[in-house]
């Protein structure tokens, strides 16, 4: 296996917009969900989650091409309360799709105090990170969850049954960054796992097992029927835990809201089949925001934040470490630099591009 560095490009975030906004428009979306898709895509790029930006433009292109997209949705809702609606995505771009639903949230928090709301009908929607934080600007709590393609065993199961299904939650504060967590449910997302196969590096040990439930580290192990492992690798690590978590992802996100759930979620690769006798629609996601003065002032609620933060920040190191970092704090010194040096991609991913762009005579 080749472990060294794969050459990589630098591309500015403007340029890389305009690029990705084009393939949109040119699949069919309209002017303003071209923009949000490439909005919420580069939101990860920017953030250091090189595994759900650019990188899977391809892979939205081939949905579409496999007539698993609709560029065009009618995304709309189709059942609510006060507090609560249920949002059909009509198969849009989840790009697009779950930024509609986070601001139906955020107007019900607006009026009732919370606002939750499910999705169905939907695709993969990048990063959770990005709408989770679309409550911060409003003095809200944000949450963001999805379930995804199955590639993850329960524990003690041989069989693939669960996504990654990530949980973010972001927390405003006063003059110190948000508090923004953004995390799998397996010990590593599959979007790194594909990264490491680019590379032609292998994978740590916990991250997948074989088709028999042995640990492995090869990277290329899900295209042999292996699978991801929940959060926490083994039991005696605490994988009943990640695979708990994964579980709640998938009801709340699914079963809550009439999509696919479990084993029949439709996968991410357009060439994989569709599962048979799915019971609901497409891919489900679960959104909400809470109005923090629904609790208590914003002003004291922020302040105390900014104490919490600081005092967990001043927590001792252990050897070898500078500081203890608050969730959110990598990703926000990604976006720093990104924004002001530009975006690097691996070379087989800037390819990747250029024959997208091919597709629809457009220069990379």
């Amino acid at each position: 296996m080749n472990h060294e560095r794969q050459a990589e490009e630098i591309f500015s975030y403007q340029h890389l917009f305009s690029f990705t906004k084009n393939v949109f428009l040119a699949i069919g979306c309209s002017e303003e969900h071209a923009t949000t898709a490439t909005t919420t895509l580069l939101s990860a790029d920017v953030r250091g989650i090189d595994s759900h930006g650019v990188a899977r433009l391809s892979g939205y292109v081939r949905l579409w091409e496999a007539k698993r997209i609709n560029a065009t949705p009618d995304i709309k809702i189709i059942h609510e309360s006060p507090s609560t609606a249920v949002v059909d995505g009509d198969s849009g771009l989840g790009l697009v799709v779950a930024p509609f639903a986070m601001q139906v949230a955020i107007n019900k928090a607006k009026q009732a105090g919370t606002g939750w709301v499910s999705v169905q009908n939907s695709n993969h929607f990048g990063i959770a990170g990005y709408h989770a934080m679309m409550a911060l600007q409003h003095d809200m709590i944000g949450m963001a969850m999805t379930n995804a393609s199955a590639l993850v065993a329960p524990t003690f199961s041989k069989e693939r049954m669960l996504g990654t299904n990530p949980i973010a939650v972001a927390i405003p504060a006063g003059t110190e960054p948000p508090f923004v967590a953004d995390l799998a449910t397996t010990t590593a997302a599959n979007g790194k796992l594909e990264i490491l196969q680019r590379k032609g590096q292998e994978a740590p040990t916990g991250w997948i097992q074989d088709a028999e439930g042995n640990s492995t580290t090869d990277a290329h192990a899900l295209k042999n029927a292996g699978a991801l492992i929940p959060l926490g690798s083994d039991r005696e690590h605490g994988s009943h835990k990640g695979y708990a978590l994964g579980s709640i992802v998938d009801i709340f996100s699914a079963v809550l809201s009439g999509a696919n759930y479990g084993p029949w979620v439709p996968p991410f690769p357009a060439y994989v089949p569709m599962p048979e006798n799915q019971p609901g629609k497409g891919l489900g996601h679960f959104l909400g925001a809470m109005r923090i003065d629904a609790f208590r002032t914003a002003e004291a609620f922020k302040k105390d934040m900014d104490n919490w933060i600081q005092r967990f920040r001043s927590a001792k190191p252990i050897e070898g470490y500078e500081q203890v970092l608050i969730p959110g704090d990598p990703e926000r010194l990604f976006e720093e630099q990104r924004m002001k040096e530009g975006i690097p991609l691996l070379g087989t991913v800037a390819e990747d591009l250029a024959k997208v762009g091919q597709k629809f005579n457009l220069s990379l």
